[in-house]
């Protein structure tokens, strides 16, 4: 398995595991279609939410504005344009009333060059 493959699924083993920590149940993860994908479907009650999941690994002592971004960084207008295509047709296909409340959630995963937790950030309803 290719390194940057193992660090995605270990980000999204990892904030799976915070979503279900804060009551909520996995609905779908990986849902691809030809035009893009949805990491983690997630809902608590009637709460849906369609979580992108961005990881990196950081190297250890190195100061923030020299070699650092944010993952949420690659949330740009194309990937949501793209994400939206594919939340309407995950609706449309699992029969989902068009009334239900649904929001897009990043969480952001940051491991360190183990690939150990370092810490997840939360950014809720982007968009």
């Amino acid at each position: 398995m290719f390194r940057s493959h193992w660090v995605g699924q270990k980000g999204e083993d990892l904030a799976l595991k915070f979503l279900q920590k804060r009551g909520f149940v996995i609905k779908d993860r990986n849902y691809k279609r030809p035009w893009g994908e949805i990491d983690l479907v997630v809902q608590k009650g009637d709460d849906l939410r369609f979580v992108e999941v961005k990881t990196i690994t950081i190297k250890e002592n190195v100061p923030r504005g020299t070699d650092f971004y944010e993952p949420e960084d690659n949330i740009h207008s194309y990937k949501l344009k793209r994400l939206a295509k594919v939340i309407e047709t995950y609706l449309h296909q699992k029969d989902i009333a068009g009334n239900i409340d649904w929001q897009i959630d990043v969480v952001a995963v940051y491991l360190d060059q183990k690939g150990k937790e370092v810490k997840i950030d939360w950014l809720e309803n982007i968009y």
